[in-house]
């Protein structure tokens, strides 16, 4: 699978660090830009050619964007047809525990449920370590390929018409 990156200035360190991880898990990845810091630069110049690439091959390829609060970034990514981006700003805590554990449902129901094939990250909300731990468990999870998930998403697509 490959795996491509964008991000604008806010998101820009963060996207070289997990650029790298994702490179050492195993997977071919290819920056999209920005390739340079840039304050004044603009998400949807990075972002779109990722979605309009996951777009046409959404089987083998899978995008990850960042931004401030990766908001903007899957708005310009969900406007391209087969795209289901999902937004991830922090890691949930389970209520009542007591050592703060982690409840990383959301990604892993993005994936399994929804097929999710853009992950739109909040490089302001995010540590490098829960960025990581949050991109790891995306990539690695598959979709359930259950009928009424197929169902909806399809119903999806069907709207974009």
């Amino acid at each position: 699978m490959k795996v491509l990156f964008a991000s604008d200035h806010a998101g820009f360190d963060l996207k070289e660090k997990l650029i790298s991880y994702v490179s050492e898990l195993g997977y071919e990845v290819e920056d999209k830009g920005a390739h340079s810091y840039d304050e004044s630069d603009d998400y949807p110049d990075f972002v779109a050619p990722v979605a309009e690439e996951v777009s046409k091959n959404p089987e083998s390829v899978r995008g990850i964007v960042l931004g401030g609060s990766g908001q903007g970034e899957a708005i310009v990514a969900n406007r391209s047809p087969n795209v289901r981006a999902v937004v991830y700003i922090k890691p949930a805590v389970l209520e009542g525990s007591e050592g703060g554990e982690r409840k990383d449902d959301i990604i892993k129901l993005s994936r399994e449920h929804n097929d999710s094939n853009i992950l739109s990250l909040g490089a302001r909300f995010l540590s490098e370590t829960q960025a990581k731990d949050a991109v790891k468990l995306w990539l690695k999870t598959p979709f359930t390929e259950e009928e009424r998930h197929k169902r909806r998403i399809g119903k999806i697509e069907k709207s974009l018409r």
